[in-house]
């Protein structure tokens, strides 16, 4: 098995086999009511995941300090930074960081939505609230304020987070991010591209609305593309740093496996000159 990595600007040039599989998820949408259902049953459904997967679903995030560098702090200071990992799951992106002593730097916030997710994190042998606190919260409301601060985090990492959420909420949710940093403050941020492997292969049934779509579990995922991610931080207030898609296509001759995976990374800044809170 081997994975090949590329930077691209464009969109995906879609073949006349993927669009007639996009074309065919317009067939049957998800009815409102099963969409206002999922949107009900959101926290349930994440916290369902975690009970059936438990700590093994996803891989520790060990690529995250190379595509990050911002994440490589050389702080001599008495005063620690300070890092929010938003949609932290199980660990996956903050323990390898703390097991690289990342935390000699930095203190970490870890919050998810799903309270099972949270319990994990407190259960791993790396935990330790002199380091990390971990807690359970929803991002589309201000309880994160509750234990977090306006104008006090240094960078906020976002991977895989804001396309589980409902996309009338982008908004909220990103000019929340954007109060809790300090100003000069960076949001890291990755999450699924338009015309990714995974979109193109969701059958009828399954589109809840544009680049909106139902998996098998009742979880929810959507489809960036760099324009309109471009278009809805600069209304938040950031200024962009890097926003592009980057393409992975995992290859195994031996099991006939051709997979494109396609995502959106970015880094967004809160400008410096912004008024405090």
């Amino acid at each position: 098995m081997s994975d090949i990595w590329e930077s691209i600007k464009g969109t995906k040039v879609l073949s006349s086999e993927e669009t007639d599989l996009l074309d065919r998820q317009n067939s049957r949408l998800v009815t409102e009511f099963k969409a206002n259902q999922l949107e009900t049953d959101a926290r349930r459904n994440w916290d369902l995941f975690y009970k059936r997967n438990d700590t093994r679903f996803f891989r520790d995030r060990h690529w995250t300090t190379r595509e990050f560098q911002e994440l490589i702090d050389e702080n001599d200071g008495d005063s620690k930074r300070v890092l929010l990992e938003v949609g932290c799951g199980v660990g996956n992106f903050v323990f390898p960081l703390i097991e690289d002593q990342f935390n000699k730097n930095y203190f970490i916030y870890a919050c998810d939505f799903s309270q099972r997710a949270i319990d994990f994190v407190q259960q791993n042998p790396l935990y330790n609230e002199d380091i990390i606190r971990a807690f359970q919260c929803d991002i589309t409301t201000d309880t994160i304020f509750e234990t977090i601060k306006p104008n006090s985090v240094d960078i906020i990492s976002m991977i895989f987070v804001l396309s589980a959420i409902h996309p009338t909420k982008f908004e909220t949710v990103l000019r929340a991010m954007f109060r809790l940093l300090k100003p000069g403050g960076t949001l890291l941020f990755r999450d699924y591209g338009l015309h990714d492997m995974a979109q193109i292969r969701f059958k009828p049934g399954n589109k809840i609305g544009e680049k909106f779509y139902m998996r098998q579990d009742g979880t929810r995922s959507y489809y960036f593309s760099t324009d309109e991610l471009d278009e809805l931080v600069r209304s938040v207030g950031f200024d962009i740093l890097a926003n592009e898609y980057v393409h992975r296509k995992t290859i195994n001759i031996k099991e006939n496996v051709d997979k494109d995976r396609i995502f959106v990374q970015s880094k967004f800044k809160r400008p410096q000159n912004t008024l405090a809170e």
